[in-house]
């Protein structure tokens, strides 16, 4: 722990000279009489860190000195590729290494370089979990980015949600892990079954890393696993999850929308359903009203949904959709019809 720290000081003066001891402090999360025993450590060690007083002050390597810390480990160069998502590093568990992989980085770079990488931190982010939530990080999923990492062959527990009011049940698997998606704030696993087969596609499976309750390694599997080499994370989710959704729409709605409900249709009905909607519209009609069949999850989904379009959408079929619907409009009338102050 503490020799980690010592290579990050190290490499914190070297970037940025003349950086105090309450500066070093901050960035190291120590107190000031930590970064001073430290810097004395780093002075017997060989490294010649001085620290100069007054106004200009602060700490400083000899004139020349470069430290021979600045070479990326796999670990540390792979996390680069994830240092735009601060949440998902913490949640891996990646925080530190990702952070020496920056500041080694930096201290390569000439100061002119340096500047501009420093400038685009200061305006570029990307904030992955959804509003409105607050991001929680599955327990497991540490020790599950580490057998991703290793292409480790692990054991987990998985509760899988009942269907048809059936209770939720447990199922236990030896899987490959993949790769970890993060969704909307949420983390999903993409792992492979061995011995799948082709008739169960080829053995894919996506949990929810959430609903895994245990996880271990393969009794006996000492080596890593043989990764397919034609397998694309992104381009592997992107096709699954598209069908996911698209096997979510079991129920055909008939609306009838207002050119303004036309518009704001993408903004109230998930991608896949809009998509196959629009490909069925109606020429607009002599009210320019067109009509079309909007695949939905359930008449529920599809009554939250659609409500929020208020008079902009007219439900056609199915006939229990449409009565609620009706019913809906006859309360707003009466309540809306009513004097406020009674």
């Amino acid at each position: 722990m503490r020799a980690a720290r010592l290579i990050r000081m190290a490499l914190l003066i070297q970037s940025n000279p003349g950086l105090t001891a309450a500066a070093l402090g901050r960035e190291l999360e120590v107190s000031e009489r930590t970064v001073i025993r430290d810097a004395q450590a780093l002075q017997e060690a060989g490294v010649p860190v001085r620290s100069e007083r007054g106004r200009v002050g602060g700490y400083f390597l000899a004139a020349g000195y470069r430290t021979r810390l600045t070479t990326l480990g796999p670990g540390e160069a792979e996390t680069l590729f994830l240092s735009g998502l601060p949440s998902a590093l913490r949640d891996l568990g990646l925080s530190d290494a990702a952070r020496t992989a920056r500041l080694k980085l930096t201290a390569t770079l000439l100061p002119s370089l340096r500047q501009a990488a420093e400038s685009s931190v200061r305006r570029f982010h990307l904030d992955a979990p959804a509003w409105f939530r607050e991001p929680v990080t599955p327990p497991l999923l540490p020790e599950l980015a580490r057998a991703v990492w290793a292409d480790r062959p692990v054991e987990l527990s998985y509760v899988r949600p009942g269907r048809d009011g059936a209770p939720p049940a447990a199922v236990t698997r030896v899987v490959e892990p993949y790769g970890l998606v993060l969704k909307a704030g949420a983390w999903y696993a993409v792992v492979r079954a061995p011995g799948g087969g082709p008739e169960r596609d080829g053995g894919w499976r996506t949990y929810l890393v959430d609903r895994i309750t245990a996880l271990g390694p393969v009794e006996g599997a000492g080596e890593p696993f043989v990764r397919d080499p034609d397998f694309e994370l992104a381009a592997h989710w992107a096709a699954r999850s598209a069908a996911f959704a698209r096997t979510l729409l079991r129920t055909g709605v008939t609306v009838r929308l207002t050119a303004r409900g036309l518009r704001r249709l993408p903004a109230v009905v998930d991608g896949a359903a809009v998509a196959d909607a629009l490909a069925s519209a109606s020429a607009p009609d002599a009210a320019s009203l067109v009509t079309l069949d909007l695949p939905a999850e359930s008449e529920d989904v599809a009554f939250d949904q659609l409500a929020r379009l208020g008079a902009d959408a007219e439900v056609l079929a199915p006939p229990g959709l449409r009565e609620r619907f009706r019913e809906q409009a006859a309360a707003l009338a009466a309540l809306y019809g009513a004097d406020p102050q009674r």
